[in-house]
């Protein structure tokens, strides 16, 4: 008996040492040689939706049985049959003149020379198997064979279910790395990490403010125009920190119905609500243990700015229709194109929310006010954009270098990276047609916004050395004449220049343009 338990629990040992069936099947074979007349010993793993079975470990030597193939088909009456003796647990022994029945003989379709015992495999997972054991030639097995044969089926399924997880880890393993080069392909990217473009030279002071605030869960506020890169701020600002294994999630305020509003950040209750079938968690409660980026802020309505600002002092809320609070860690970084300032002093923007979350402001330039960081940027975006679409990378040249600098990007990083994707298109992996994608030749690929039949993109090719503020009070100037010195609305000029009216007109006194000068006259 003591022996026995020895044996069994080495056999134990093997099956739970090794990750791979195959090696654990041939040491334990190689330990039951000395207790048992053992020729062969068989695994097989029994593919339901295959309908076949497959040869998975073989002892005591790494190779297979000569008679018996790596897969075998079986048809699905047997493939039934056999999955019913797998759950009564039987042992099969087949001795000379003893045949086996159908759908044992379907498992193992060749007449093997010698004694065998057979087992099922079953796993409380419903993992499948056979266990089989042949004997030497002119060898028996006695009981206690049989006995020790029982035993073994235990861990051999606990093998067999090992086996299995490990594939289905690395099935997924692969399906996730394929689904990640591909994406990084659509994002025209090398790695995931957000690559920050001049973080020594214009963003210098950026990202040294990143770096103060990264390690601390105070609120952070972004400030700068449209395309200007505070999502990829934000994410800088995530992945330095002490919560940057957990998630980041964006929430774009001003895409989500004022309805729907503290639904989508603060989850609401079952039946709270026609429509609410399910308990549904909120934007605050996924980023539990991360980062929740709020983009827009300052589009979000009275009623919701009270929520957040009860979340931001206490870490409390409670669902839609709920009565229990809910406690979370989350630290909230805010952004905005617009001048939270200004709504703050007309009414539109809640005071104290407004130094609830301004606790460490970040400005983040536009484009045309860190010009030097062109030349880098575009080389990035020539890059990406020859990934994404599968062209030989070109890198733009000296003149397509000084067009792009004499131009004021009034759609910032954003629009510089369209521009870009534009020239790649228009090359045809030949070159850059940065010329067309600015539209600064006739013969322009694609049409770009016109007012009245104005471009509203200036025609000279030839870089400028004026000072930036008197480029960009001619471009607003230009943009003025174009739209018969309309300043809001759809076809007005901080939406042809993407920036907020009140940002637009206080440039405007600022650079002293007097925009009722380009109206028509009566």
């Amino acid at each position: 008996m003591e022996q026995f338990q020895a044996l069994l629990l080495d056999v134990w040992r093997e099956a739970c040492r090794h990750i791979e069936i195959a090696a654990s099947t041939t040491n334990i074979a190689q330990l039951l040689v000395s207790q048992m007349p053992i020729e062969w010993l068989l695994v097989r793993r029994i593919e339901q939706e295959r309908a076949d079975l497959e040869t998975v470990g073989v002892g005591p030597h790494n190779r297979s049985h000569p008679l018996l193939p790596d897969r075998t088909n079986c048809s699905a009456t047997h493939m039934t049959r056999l999955l019913a003796w797998c759950h009564r647990g039987e042992v099969t022994r087949q001795t000379k003149g003893h045949r086996l029945d159908k759908h044992l003989a379907a498992a193992i379709p060749f007449a093997l020379e010698g004694e065998l015992l057979i087992g099922p495999l079953l796993s409380e997972h419903r993992t499948y198997g056979l266990l089989c054991l042949l004997a030497k030639p002119r060898h028996h097995f006695t009981e206690s064979h049989l006995q020790v044969f029982q035993a073994l089926l235990e861990p051999f399924a606990a093998a067999l279910e090992n086996d299995r997880r490990l594939r289905e880890l690395t099935a997924l393993r692969r399906a996730a790395e394929a689904d990640k080069q591909s994406l990084l392909r659509r994002l025209g990217r090398d790695e995931l990490a957000e690559t920050i473009v001049g973080i020594d030279r214009g963003l210098r002071v950026v990202m040294e403010r990143v770096e103060l605030v990264c390690r601390s869960d105070v609120p952070v506020l972004i400030l700068g125009e449209t395309g200007s890169g505070k999502e990829v701020i934000a994410r800088a600002i995530h992945t330095r920190s002490l919560r940057a294994t957990g998630p980041f999630l964006r929430v774009n305020c001003g895409a989500i119905p004022s309805e729907l509003i503290d639904s989508e950040l603060f989850g609401h209750e079952k039946g709270s609500f026609t429509g609410a079938i399910s308990t549904r968690r909120g934007w605050f409660e996924r980023a539990d243990g991360g980062t929740l980026f709020l983009d827009e802020i300052g589009e979000l309505p009275p009623a919701a700015q009270i929520r957040l600002l009860r979340v931001l002092q206490e870490g409390t809320f409670e669902r839609v229709g709920g009565e229990r609070s809910h406690k979370v860690k989350v630290c909230i970084i805010a952004a905005t194109h617009r001048d939270l300032a200004a709504m703050v002093q007309q009414g539109t923007f809640r005071e104290d929310l407004w130094y609830r979350i301004a606790v460490f402001p970040i400005v983040l330039p536009p484009l045309r006010e860190h010009p030097e960081d062109i030349p880098a940027l575009a080389e990035h975006f020539s890059h990406r954009a020859a990934v994404r679409f599968g062209l030989p990378p070109q890198m733009p040249s000296s003149d397509d270098m000084a067009l792009l600098s004499a131009y004021t990007w009034p759609g910032n990083v954003r629009e510089l990276a369209v521009v870009i994707d534009r020239a790649v298109i228009l090359g045809e992996g030949k070159g850059l047609e940065i010329a067309k994608a600015l539209g600064v030749t006739p013969d322009i690929g694609v049409p770009l916004p016109r007012v009245n039949g104005t471009a509203l993109i200036p025609q000279s090719t030839a870089p400028t050395s004026l000072p930036l503020d008197v480029v960009i009070k001619q471009h607003i100037e230009d943009v003025l004449t174009a739209t018969h010195g309309r300043v809001e609305g759809p076809h007005g000029a901080a939406r042809l220049l993407q920036i907020n009216p009140h940002t637009l007109r206080g440039r405007m006194r600022k650079l002293g343009v007097n925009w009722s000068k380009f109206r028509p006259g009566p």
